[in-house]
Parts: C-alpha cells; structure tokens; sequence
C-alpha cells in the first residue's frame, strides 16, 4: 500500500490530469444526484406547501411520517426499492433493477422528505405573517400556494441544496439498487468504499477530495442564500 504522501500527489495528478476513469464517476454520480434533486423538488415544493396551509383529516400524522423520514436510514430506502423494481416486484418488467434509474428513484425518496419538511416550515411561517393581506385579496389557501412559493424561493433553494448535499454523500441506497457496476452505476461514494477496500488510494483520495469540494461548495451557498434572505427579511 502506498504511503499518504505519495497517494495525496497521485490523487492530485488524477484531477489535474481529468483522468478518465474520476471523470466518468463524477459525471454520473452529478447527473443522478441533480436528477433525483430535480424529481423531489417537483414533488417535495408543492406538497410541504399544501401541508402547511391545507387542513384535512389525517394531516398531523402525515407531518409526523414526513419529518420522521427526513432520517430515513439510505439502506432502508434501498431496500424498498430493490423490492420495488427486482423481477418479482411490481416494477420488474421494466428492467430497471441496477441501473442509473434505479439509483435516482432511490435519492428521490430520501430527498423528497427533507424538501417537503423544510418547505412547510417555510410556507407556515409566511402564512403567519402575509394572512391577512391575502386574504383581503381573496387568496384562499390553495391559491396562496405559488405566492407563497414564490416569495420564500431564497429559502427553499437552500433547502433544495439542502436536499442536494444528502444526495451527493449517499452510498447505502444506490449501493444496494445500483450494484457499484464499473462504467454503469459506479458513482464517487460508491467507488471511494470499493476502491479503499481494494487499496487504490489514489482514485478513492481524488474522488474523496472532489466530492468534499462539491459538498462544500452546495453548503457555501446554501448559508449564502440564506444569509441574503435573513438580510432582505431584516
């Protein structure tokens, strides 16, 4: 096994040079991960908004199950899914078991709680303040929705990159739906577990360092974002 020192420089020379092998990864495990951000998004917006100003019969329970999700262990999600698109499943017919599908509906699922659960504490709290004057509009509360929405985008980017940081550093669920298969589903979490277990200390190190960037960077600018709505509310 190669000392530190020599295993930190070769994995600077890999994301120097754009070695094929990292780049590939890195492209994948982005395209999944924003992918799955985009689909929880669409479904995480509306619904931690209609949460938030929509009384119906069973509604605190469905809060409690959202926020309790927000923990959700990744295996578990994986789990699920496996048995949701394995051959005897509903979804085996479609092939989609071990694919980069797979591992996007997987994120999805992890994501879509977190976004929906900060969302709804954003909305509520907007509700609180704008009510009134809504309603002297006419807005009810469904129609509020996309106002509110709207108003808070600041805040709700950061819970979008919020979501965005659990599914970059995810390794537990695509494990287990994707199969880490070299060229297909192999992303940077993935191939930094295969590749230390194996000692490439090199491409796991590149890898690892890339993905601390990235992870560093989404929450650089979610603690901008919203560092400037605190400021515009103030």
């Amino acid at each position: 096994m190669q000392g530190l020192d020599e295993a930190l420089a070769a994995a600077w020379r890999l994301i120097v040079t754009g070695d094929t092998a990292l780049v590939e990864i890195v492209a994948l495990s982005l395209k999944v991960s924003l992918t799955a951000v985009f689909c929880a998004a669409v479904v995480g917006l509306p619904l931690g908004a209609v949460l938030a100003l929509v009384r119906f019969p069973g509604r605190g329970p469905v809060i409690v199950v959202i926020d309790a999700l927000m923990g959700l262990p990744p295996v578990v999600a994986g789990l699920f899914v496996y048995l949701l698109l394995s051959r005897a499943g509903p979804l085996g017919p479609y092939g989609l078991l071990f694919t980069p599908t797979a591992m996007v509906i997987a994120q999805t699922l992890l994501v879509i709680p977190i976004i929906a659960a900060l969302t709804r504490q954003v909305v509520t709290d907007l509700w609180a303040e704008y009510c009134e004057q809504l309603t002297s509009l006419g807005a009810g509360r469904l129609r509020a929705v996309p106002t509110l929405l709207w108003d808070a985008r600041s805040s709700l980017v950061t819970a979008i990159l919020a979501g965005l940081g659990r599914a970059m550093a995810e390794v537990g669920a695509i494990l287990v739906v994707g199969g880490n298969i070299d060229g297909v589903t192999r992303t940077m979490t993935t191939a930094i577990a295969l590749e230390t277990s194996k000692g490439d200390l090199p491409l796991a190190l590149g890898l690892g360092i890339v993905l601390l960037v990235i992870v560093l960077a989404i929450n650089a600018a979610a603690h901008m974002l919203g560092a400037t709505a605190r400021r515009a509310a103030g």
